[in-house]
């Protein structure tokens, strides 16, 4: 049982690579497509967060994810397309909470390559990283019930639906529901 997170991966950027992805540490060049997917509405849908109204907020929320690495708080990776060379989107431990060896997935797709599989391979590599190398105990994901397409992908890789809020979320002058969902280290199956 990992009880501590291993604080090595803060020491340079930890680029994963699958069969057609490399994952990558975000750059300043990256702000036009991280704007693509952070303003599209058919993305930002389940979201839950306001949608990106200028390239300058693009950048804004690059700084803050480079910041999060700096801080130990966060590692957020740019999928890029080995095939292509083009960023097509995004995954991340977006909230590292060290106190619990835990951390929080966030992720989103280009909707030029949403079912081809690309988030299941990029989510697969993450998930390892995060057992074996981070020494994470477990993973979680807050997820907008309404959102079937990320359910199905959490579950596809054996994550469990631990909890239904019931309007615990203020957003866009709502209130939303959220389902949450967990895997911990000793369910992960990492060819699952």
């Amino acid at each position: 049982m990992n009880t501590t997170i291993n604080n090595l991966v803060f020491e340079s950027f930890p680029t994963l690579e699958t069969d057609r992805l490399i994952l990558r540490e975000f750059s300043y060049s990256d702000t036009t497509d991280l704007f693509q997917i952070r303003s599209d509405p058919r993305i930002m849908e389940f979201m839950d967060s306001p949608k990106h109204q200028s390239l300058a907020d693009s950048k804004e929320k690059i700084v803050q994810m480079l910041d999060s690495y700096l801080t130990e708080t966060g590692i957020n990776w740019a999928i890029e397309d080995k095939h292509t060379g083009k960023m097509i989107g995004y995954i991340a431990y977006w909230h590292i909470i060290k106190e619990h060896v835990r951390a929080e997935l966030g992720y989103a797709l280009k909707t030029h390559v949403w079912g081809k599989g690309f988030m299941k391979e990029a989510l697969r590599a993450v998930l390892q990283f995060g057992f074996q190398e981070m020494k994470l105990h477990s993973v979680g994901a807050n997820v907008n019930p309404e959102n079937l397409a990320s359910a199905k992908l959490l579950k596809s890789v054996g994550f469990q639906r631990e909890g239904h809020f019931r309007e615990n979320y203020f957003f866009n002058g709502r209130f939303i529901d959220s389902d949450i969902y967990s895997l911990i280290e000793s369910d992960f199956q990492p060819y699952l």
